[in-house]
């Protein structure tokens, strides 16, 4: 999906007529990047799709077998991982994309995986931010939570946060064309001719406000206004707490500025006065910084689902109940009794949060 969503480049950006240089007087060859961009983009996507799918696919079975669901925070968990499968969806076809160099799945297909890239995208960000918020509630504001954080709540804000990602990504879904270059058929964005330069800067910044700026002030806020409540708690365990906070900041911040920051460099290069050299640089860093972002979604069930004690409790049982007692049928040293005593634990006594605030 060009440069925007996996990476590669077309036929024209080969030529060194990439969808931000115009004007050009001396073509600038980039047939490099594009070969980079084949031989390296499809084993880590590759990696990313496997990771990421197992991942959320765990917190979408833990949470609906295990009927967390009654609960504000595991609703968002939940859309959340619904979020980045959207997304891993639309993987494999960049992939062959990108190994290929040609996309042959025909014009509708492009048109709406490149929109469900994005909307997967979006909501994601989104749903980190209503969780962001859905904590600071509980711990700064607890009174105030009880009230607000209900299942009637949690669905209405979820449904309109779906509605906003599918805005945030309808640019996508309208102008995204498989079209011919060169004699390649390419899944690009066709903009109007009038306003395609205004469309890019409006993509890097709508980018670099909803996937970056907005997140981070988001969390600064309530990370500090949660960190301070904290340090005026008695809990041991609150010091666990505020390294987890720090860990979700600095993972956030890490996989999402360097591409954001790219992809920004990127659209407005137009108005920098670029040698051949340096725009290679910067198609290959925003091809870099777009890997690491991307791989967000296999971070994701880690730092928000799995980190919590009642999230392990019921990934173990549901292990010992659906995996190893089905392996030690096949592998005779894995101790069968263990995992039948584990396994008779009921997973769902008590009603605390699937994954607990912290």
């Amino acid at each position: 999906m060009a440069t925007s969503v996996n990476g590669i480049e077309t036929d024209s950006e080969a030529m060194g007529t990439t969808p931000y240089d115009y004007e050009v007087a001396t073509p600038c060859i980039k047939v490099n990047i594009k070969d980079v961009g084949a031989h390296f983009l499809p084993p880590l996507y590759s990696l990313v799709f496997g990771v990421g799918l197992l991942g959320n696919i765990a917190v979408v079975v833990i949470l609906t077998k295990y009927k967390r669901l009654r609960i504000m925070t595991n609703i968002y968990l939940f859309n959340l991982a619904v979020s980045d499968l959207l997304f891993l969806f639309t993987l494999p076809f960049w992939i062959h994309y990108t190994a290929w160099q040609e996309w042959h799945f025909g014009h509708h297909v492009c048109k709406f995986l490149s929109g469900l890239y994005y909307l997967g995208l979006y909501s994601e960000i989104f749903f980190i931010i209503l969780l962001t918020i859905d904590r600071y509630l509980a711990i700064v504001h607890a009174v105030f939570a009880l009230r607000t954080r209900t299942i009637t709540f949690g669905i209405i804000t979820s449904v309109f946060t779906w509605v906003l990602a599918w805005l945030a990504a309808l640019p996508e879904f309208i102008f995204y064309e498989s079209q011919e270059e060169f004699g390649n058929i390419v899944c690009n964005p066709l903009y109007p001719k009038n306003g395609e330069n205004a469309w890019k800067h409006f993509h890097a910044l709508r980018m670099n406000i909803l996937g970056l700026a907005l997140p981070l002030l988001i969390m600064a806020v309530c990370y500090s206004g949660i960190i301070k409540t904290l340090l005026r708690c008695p809990s041991r365990k609150k010091y666990k707490a505020i390294r987890l906070i720090f860990v979700i900041m600095v993972v956030f911040f890490i996989f999402w500025t360097p591409y954001n920051l790219a992809l920004l460099l990127f659209a407005f290069q137009i108005n920098l006065e670029t040698s051949c050299e340096q725009s290679k640089q910067l198609d290959l860093a925003l091809l870099v910084t777009e890997v690491v972002a991307n791989s967000h979604c296999c971070i994701n069930p880690v730092i928000y689902a799995f980190v919590g004690e009642r999230f392990q409790k019921h990934l173990r049982h549901f292990f010992h109940t659906h995996v190893a007692i089905y392996l030690s049928k096949f592998i005779p040293f894995i101790p069968v009794e263990r995992l039948e005593r584990t396994s008779s634990v009921s997973p769902s006594t008590g009603e605390q949060e699937l994954s607990a605030v912290f």
